[in-house]
């Protein structure tokens, strides 16, 4: 009993040791009179600050207009991902027709994007929601594509000798066997895409946790800033870890392969 109470201690001041330090650092400077106010808000007037955000509503307003147009554009980007990714791993032709310039697009930064989008697509939802896609379509595809390449070759010859159709041995084999990849791809494209939504909304937005911070900029509300920038580290880390567990449910039977 001892033992389990020292391990949960354990556990929770690895937690929370970190949080609790930076706070204290963050309080002590600015009880150091060294940074004014305006430039450096105390812990404890963002905090305040985040409970008047919550009880008029605003806060949870914006986080509702940035998490559905993540859940859009992450649904398009990874849906396309996992599809090219799996087409790329079955078919050499497709590769060979279509890997350089795959390589070449996934070597561009997501938001050197948002010029050429912005041309094309104006600053209005639809921009929004392609740069969020683009920024969850490579993850997605990349890890796909790995986990198709490394299925092992004796599982696609059981397949041939059962004669697989190619929809059933993609159903049947491919995805499943390559589920830990798939997995690991989405949580990346996930967090790449709520990471893209602040920089989205930046350019032109009338909602969103974005919108907020940069309208506080504006106004010099460095509090509501510092809530935005908090709120959008905590929502990324929960996102992570929850699918962190999903796949580490999956990792046991990885192949060895990879």
């Amino acid at each position: 009993m001892f033992g389990i109470i020292r391990k949960i201690g354990t556990v929770a001041l690895r937690l929370l040791a970190p949080p609790l330090l930076l706070i204290a650092v963050w309080e002590a400077l600015c009880r150091s009179g060294r940074f004014p106010d305006a430039v450096l808000v105390p812990p404890e007037q963002v905090y305040l600050t985040f409970i008047g955000l919550v009880q008029d509503g605003e806060l949870w307003d914006n986080l509702k207009a940035s998490g559905s147009r993540v859940l859009i554009g992450f649904a398009i980007g990874g849906g396309a991902g996992l599809v090219t990714g799996i087409a790329l791993g079955l078919s050499r032709t497709l590769e060979r027709y279509l890997g350089l310039s795959f390589t070449v697009l996934r070597q561009v930064p997501f938001i050197a994007w948002g010029p050429l989008l912005i041309i094309v697509m104006g600053i209005g939802e639809g921009f929004k929601i392609a740069i969020i896609a683009n920024a969850a379509f490579f993850p997605m595809a990349l890890n796909t594509l790995d986990g198709v390449r490394n299925v092992p070759r004796n599982y696609r010859d059981v397949a041939a000798i059962f004669q697989f159709s190619r929809w059933s041995l993609i159903r049947r084999l491919i995805v499943p066997a390559s589920l830990p990849f798939i997995l690991t791809g989405l949580r990346l494209a996930l967090s790449r895409s709520w990471m893209m939504v602040v920089g989205a909304e930046l350019f032109a937005s009338t909602i969103g946790i974005g919108h907020m911070m940069d309208w506080a900029r504006e106004m010099f509300q460095i509090d509501v800033v510092m809530v935005g920038v908090l709120l959008t580290g905590i929502v990324g880390f929960l996102l992570d870890q929850s699918l962190r567990l999903i796949e580490a449910r999956f990792s046991t039977w990885k192949p060895r392969a990879a």
